[in-house]
């Protein structure tokens, strides 16, 4: 029995050896405390260039922001005119065509109401209802226009409003990413600290 205190004794020694000194661990201690300043100077390094160049980008995107307002306020120009043209045409067509059919048809018209008598069936009747149903389709163009420019328009408000609510989200997410962190890193200094106690 006293041979394997013996062997214990002899083993624990070794192993106390091997164990590193307090110099030692005063080294590793400092060694391993630069070596962390120097990962986090890396990190903070690199962290700051991402930084640098997300601010580069974001200038640049500033930069184009009045050819994308030019673009749009040329795209509603462009509508607009559009559906001028459209219905200058359309508008210009329908006085020929109801010149030509009231030339034509307005003296058949006449005659066949001087034998009938009706009011409805008057050429100069029909040429206004005609005329009506087109300033109508005129008017509905123009306002399906006006539409749409709004349609856009309240898209880009509600777009701009996604992004605010985008920015303020990643904000809070950033702010609980470091706070959950700093938790952790406190909790492995805790445990370090204990299992050094002991």
């Amino acid at each position: 029995m006293s041979s394997n205190r013996q062997k214990e004794k002899e083993e624990t020694e070794k192993l106390k050896a091997t164990l590193p000194t307090e110099a030692e661990k005063k080294e590793i201690e400092k060694l391993s405390a630069e070596k962390n300043k120097e990962v986090r100077e890396n990190i903070n390094i690199t962290l700051d260039e991402t930084k640098s160049s997300l601010h580069k980008t974001t200038e640049e995107a500033k930069k184009q922001v009045p050819q994308f307002t030019k673009a749009v306020n040329e795209y509603q120009e462009q509508s607009i005119q559009a559906t001028k043209d459209i219905a200058d045409n359309f508008l210009e067509s329908q006085k020929e065509v109801i010149n030509s059919v009231q030339s034509l048809w307005v003296p058949y018209m006449e005659n066949v109401q001087n034998m009938y008598g009706s009011y409805w069936t008057s050429p100069n009747r029909v040429t206004e209802n005609y005329t009506r149903a087109v300033s109508n389709i005129t008017d509905s163009t123009i306002a399906a226009t006006r539409l749409a420019n709004n349609f856009m328009f309240a898209s880009m408000e509600a777009w701009k409003t996604t992004i605010q609510h985008t920015r303020e989200n990643a904000n809070e997410f950033s702010r609980l990413n470091a706070n959950y962190a700093k938790t952790l890193q406190n909790l492995a200094k805790d445990n370090l600290r204990d299992y050094q106690a002991r």
